[in-house]
């Protein structure tokens, strides 16, 4: 991964902590709301701690282990923004952009950790 590549995620996961905390307050302050709200906000600003843990890795199997974390966060991040909307604490059309991100990063990591394998078994 060029160093630009990794900036910009190292960027865009930070962002989507942020996002993540925007949405958490917003939740409406019912118990589920309270739960699931928590939930998304501990593996949404998860996501990247795994991605910058990822760089001081100490091998690679480390660092694939690292990506794996954050991608483990993004999906259950996805999870609780799911049940968020449709338990109806937070209207879909505020929650859908996040989730958009969401399955984008999803997509990037399922690719590093792909590619950072191939390199590993060659």
């Amino acid at each position: 991964m060029r160093n630009s590549e990794r900036q910009d995620l190292k960027k865009r996961t930070k962002e989507f902590g942020l996002r993540v905390i925007r949405v958490y307050l917003a939740v409406k302050k019912s118990d589920v709301g309270r739960v699931l709200g928590r939930q998304l906000l501990r593996s949404g600003t998860s996501v990247g701690a795994h991605y910058r843990e990822a760089f001081r890795a100490k091998s690679t199997p480390d660092f694939i282990s690292k990506l794996e974390g954050a991608l483990q966060e993004l999906d259950e991040s996805d999870y609780w923004m799911e049940l968020l909307a449709d338990a109806k604490t937070i209207p879909t059309s505020r929650i859908q952009p996040l989730r958009d991100e969401c399955n984008e990063l999803i997509a990037i990591f399922v690719a590093s950790v792909k590619s950072a394998k191939k390199r590993a078994a060659s």
